[in-house]
């Protein structure tokens, strides 16, 4: 009898005590991850309107702007002229758009 319960004892060691010590990890990942979504959800979102038009700066010609990508989205321009590898453009951080964009608050 001493010898099942010393087994025992040692699969809930090995086995289920790290099981369940990841079942708790993965639930309280899911719950934080869930009050993120909520917060990201809560969060205001900027309008087109707020922000400077690049086109405008730049002083670009309407046939010109018509086809670029910034114009038609509601991204700032400096999003969507991203390099491939997801760098900035070295145009993009001198530019007045840019630098003066909104930095996102992080909420406490």
């Amino acid at each position: 009898m001493n010898n099942i319960l010393i087994v025992l004892i040692g699969i809930s060691l090995r086995l289920i005590i790290p099981i369940a010590i990841t079942v708790l990890i993965v639930y309280l990942l899911h719950k934080l991850d869930e009050r993120w979504q909520r917060e990201a959800l809560q969060e205001p979102h900027l309008e087109t309107t707020s922000q400077l038009e690049c086109w405008r700066i730049q002083d670009c010609p309407p046939e010109q702007y018509k086809e670029c990508p910034a114009y038609a989205t509601h991204q700032p321009c400096w999003q969507v002229h991203r390099l491939h590898n997801g760098y900035l453009r070295d145009e993009c951080l001198t530019c007045i758009v840019f630098r003066t964009a909104p930095v996102p608050a992080h909420a406490s």
